[in-house]
């Protein structure tokens, strides 16, 4: 692990900022590191607003938008709802269909098949959408880059409208409306929205012309603050508003289909980190294992007997998802050190028969083994399918652009992207991605870094300071966990490897004669570091424990040396 301490923030503001919000100064040197200066943007960052959210047409495109649906519902047109089948996309058609659903009848939701269709815009979903004789497609996470696709529709005698939050690529479709706040002709103040953020923005845009306030769209915020924690979008800004809003829904008045999904959870207040990995992998497993409608269905489903058992049945897709990923990632960990590529900078594996649905999970599992970015092929029809990950700081995005004479397919993120090639292109793109990564990537980043915010003492670790920290929630990218270390830590004799394998460490932590308790999932093997009254550092964020009906602080610990 590579351990680096972020920049001091300027010590007068911070003195300042502390005595306007009178807290101390670990406090306002946190709030100094997310840029926020004064009291005025101290008050929006705790207290979210939704008067704080933009006028959704200062978007490109919105009063397009806006016009051609409310055209096609003043003359009784079939509306298609279309998107991808991950987390942002299936919420994306759950939001935006059962909005549409209040206003028009005359609603169809439609997901790719993973399989048969792959990512994105389908000439299969136009034929049905033509066959059905719908005459307006709105694509939601998906379309920006669907130039052909588009003007097919058009010979067809179909619009679309784009929701979309990727990169667009040199052209944007001939579509009636074209909403992707990274257009760069948009001058949309905040440019992170998800796919699901952009069709939020959009149904803000039609309540709006029908006198509707925001207040009547937060039953909607549920869906948009699972899309922001699934896609891993920055939780700053709009994000953190909606997202904010969001847990309330879940937490107070969820869905029927959230409802359906928790009633196997024991927890009273879900954290975006909660919704990440209890709500987000059951959605996802609709569409990695069987289809991504049955997610909608779910998500949209208001009868909780009969949300109960769409619920049962992801609940089989996503063991069956879990059994796949352990196979798979073993499969891919053993293809490494086959192939004896431990040292390289890159993972690129291939397997025929790997379930396709899986292949994003695995990589991520395999960037955590070997930290680099990663990429795992199947076959997917007559091409190569894949999932690339990345490692912070390194653009994967861009390295796939410099190998783009070898893909037939790309598209994504900085951090995660997906492709297509042939067959015989594999070897070459391999050599070839190997290439640009070695001679692109800082080597630095090939070891995972603990950011640290602040250093500290346990004297300063107080149930209040918690209290306000807990208040930082939700946390995500540009909002993450507060991160402390604190040098000169010894354990109080009752360090042990407990879980199974011995693979966490637990220990009671102290120093100038306060003790805290910590603990240190997958740091089992640093048990060595803390015996015999050695002293030690920690990097650590704050938790609560409860045991017994007890509730007490805690450390995380994320390394020890």
């Amino acid at each position: 692990m590579r351990w680096t301490i972020k920049p001091k923030p300027d010590t007068s503001k911070v003195n300042e900022l502390a005595k306007a919000l009178n807290v101390d100064t670990i406090i306002a040197s946190l709030l100094a590191q997310r840029g926020i200066e004064t009291f005025e943007q101290a008050k929006k960052f705790f207290r979210p607003s939704l008067e704080d959210l933009h006028d959704p047409f200062l978007m490109k495109d919105m009063d397009l938008a806006v016009l051609r649906i409310q055209k096609a519902i003043t003359n009784e047109e079939n509306i298609m709802v279309y998107g991808d089948y991950d987390v942002d996309g299936t919420t994306s058609v759950a939001l935006l269909s059962s909005y549409l659903q209040t206003l028009h009848p005359q609603i169809t939701t439609y997901i790719p098949d993973r399989y048969a269709e792959g990512y994105g815009v389908s000439y299969q979903g136009i034929d049905y959408a033509h066959d059905n004789d719908i005459s307006l497609i709105i694509a939601l996470d998906c379309g920006i880059k669907a130039i052909e696709k588009v003007a097919y529709a058009k010979t067809k005698g179909i619009d679309f409208v784009i929701c979309d939050h990727h990169r667009p690529g040199n052209k944007i479709p001939d579509a009636a409306a074209v909403l992707d706040p990274k257009r760069e002709d948009c001058d949309y103040p905040y440019k992170e929205l998800c796919g699901c953020g952009v069709g939020f923005k959009l149904i803000q845009g039609l309540a709006s012309k029908k006198g509707q306030s925001i207040e009547d769209l937060l039953p909607y915020l549920d869906l948009v603050a699972t899309a922001i924690g699934a896609d891993i979008v920055p939780i700053t800004g709009e994000n953190r508003v909606l997202a904010y809003f969001g847990l309330l829904v879940i937490n107070e008045s969820p869905r029927t289909g959230f409802k359906a999904m928790l009633s196997q959870v024991k927890k009273d207040t879900l954290t975006i980190t909660d919704v990440v990995f209890i709500i987000a992998p059951r959605i996802n497993a609709a569409g990695r294992m069987k289809h991504g409608l049955d997610a909608v269905t779910l998500l949209t489903e208001e009868n909780l007997e009969t949300a109960l058992q769409y619920a049962a049945e992801i609940e089989v897709y996503n063991t069956d998802r879990r059994d796949a990923d352990k196979s798979i990632t073993e499969e891919a960990l053993a293809q490494i050190l086959q192939n004896k590529e431990e040292d390289r900078c890159t993972t690129v594996v291939y397997k025929e028969d790997w379930h396709k649905g899986v292949i994003g999970i695995v990589a991520s599992r395999l960037t955590e083994t070997y930290y680099r970015p990663t990429l795992v092929f199947t076959k997917s029809g007559e091409k190569l399918a894949a999932s690339a990950r990345s490692v912070k700081g390194f653009d994967v995005y861009n390295a796939l652009d410099a190998c783009s004479d070898h893909i037939e397919q790309f598209g994504g993120h900085k951090y995660a992207a997906g492709l297509t090639l042939l067959e015989e292109q594999y070897e070459a793109f391999k050599r070839k991605f190997e290439e640009v990564v070695t001679s692109t990537i800082d080597k630095t980043l090939l070891t995972p870094e603990i950011s640290i915010d602040l250093p500290i003492e346990l004297e300063q670790i107080s149930p209040k300071f918690y209290r306000i920290l807990k208040q930082f929630a939700p946390f995500g990218p540009g909002n993450m966990t507060p991160v402390f270390m604190t040098e000169g830590l010894s354990d109080t004799g009752y360090g042990r490897c407990v879980g199974e394998d011995d693979k966490h460490l637990k220990c009671k932590v102290q120093k100038n004669g306060i003790a805290i308790d910590a603990i240190g999932f997958g740091l089992g093997t640093k048990q060595g570091t803390i015996h015999n009254e050695q002293t030690f550092k920690a990097a650590f964020t704050i938790d609560e424990n409860e045991w017994n009906g007890k509730v007490s602080l805690q450390l995380k610990l994320k390394d020890i040396n």
